[in-house]
């Protein structure tokens, strides 16, 4: 892992330099013009959820994001992003600075996304049900800091992502790491579809954990079709190996209406095997942190599209599988959500 540390810094030492020539005149797209105003996005996403089962119910704010991206000169930007109100908590997600080597390779230092997965690298407005899979909810540190490295290769469909993160969570940068996290992916795109595979090397706790994910997509007019699954491996032998899996479709049509201009309906079935977060109980060894099941969603969503925004009204129904008798938290019980999303 320290070797892959070592070439990314060299990749920035080398782009620093072509950068600039000996006077310190932009040589990159020394002609693109660039906006230097930065710009600011945002996603409100609030919801009410009632479980069936138990008939209990409550209201959360799931999110209310605030992002700010621009450009510092032609071949560099910036992101940074927080969430004021995650159910009651304040988090910082990302601050990252991105350097263009050329328009087809681009290498990113700071806290981000860990490339990995289709469905757990979307952002919450991006989502197709108020919950995400169980595909996405498996894939361990989502959010790492460290360093990246993106290429696409013009004319081919190829894009790749690699890089090494530190191991501990991004509220703890002061720790000094003896080993690094690492993840990667490819996506391949070839007209309406694409297909992708990742692998990502974790370590939650002590035992470190590899993961293999391959993705299908599809989609034409109003239709989307994708597919994806995930097999996680805890090294050692100190746990049995997770499989999990989801499918999903949505089919969105426009309409007219005094509010709404769009409607879309989704169906998706996904589930787990046994799955351990990776962390160890007083004992320590490796406990099941989400049982096996399998899940049946089906839901509908009512859209207002704008250039500038958007918003999303959205209900959804998840029937949960269990094997008889678990033991299964309130928040993974069958349940009805009603979810409201502003995109800005």
């Amino acid at each position: 892992m320290n070797g892959a540390v070592a070439k990314i810094l060299s990749i920035m030492s080398v782009t620093a330099i072509c950068a600039t020539n000996a006077h310190g005149v932009d040589t990159y797209n020394a002609d693109k013009q660039f906006d230097y105003i930065p710009k600011v996005h945002g996603t409100i996403r609030t919801r009410y959820e009632m479980v069936t089962e138990d008939i209990m119910s409550r209201f959360q704010v799931r999110t209310a994001r605030v992002a700010l991206s621009g450009n510092a000169a032609p071949f560099i930007d910036y992101y940074m992003q927080t969430d004021f109100d995650d159910r009651g908590e304040y988090k910082f997600l990302d601050a990252w600075g991105r350097v263009a080597i050329s328009d087809g390779i681009k290498v990113s230092l700071g806290q981000m996304r860990i490339p990995f997965s289709v469905d757990a690298t979307r952002a919450p407005h991006q989502y197709y049900f108020a919950n995400r899979s169980t595909v996405s909810k498996l894939v361990g540190q989502q959010r790492g800091v460290g360093g990246k490295i993106a290429v696409a290769i013009p004319g081919t469909g190829l894009t790749a992502e690699a890089g090494v993160f530190n191991t501990h969570s991004i509220t703890k940068q002061k720790t000094w790491e003896r080993t690094m996290d690492a993840s990667c992916k490819a996506r391949y795109t070839l007209g309406n579809m694409f297909v992708e595979g990742g692998f990502e090397s974790v370590v939650p706790d002590s035992v470190r954990i590899n993961q293999i994910d391959a993705a299908l997509h599809w989609g034409a007019g109003r239709w989307m079709i994708e597919g994806e699954y995930l097999y996680k491996h805890y090294t050692r032998d100190r746990f049995k190996p997770t499989h999990a899996w989801n499918v999903m479709a949505d089919y969105s049509m426009p309409i007219r209406t005094n509010t709404f201009n769009y409607v879309s309906f989704q169906a998706r079935y996904d589930g787990v095997t046994d799955n351990s977060q990776g962390t160890r109980n007083a004992d320590g060894f490796l406990y099941i942190t989400q049982p096996r099941h399998q899940r049946a969603t089906i839901g509908t969503t009512f859209s207002y599209v704008h250039p500038k925004l958007r918003a999303d009204l959205r209900i959804d129904y998840e029937n949960y599988f269990y094997p008889s008798e678990t033991i299964v938290d309130t928040d993974d019980k069958s349940k009805i959500v009603v979810e409201l999303v502003i995109r800005f």
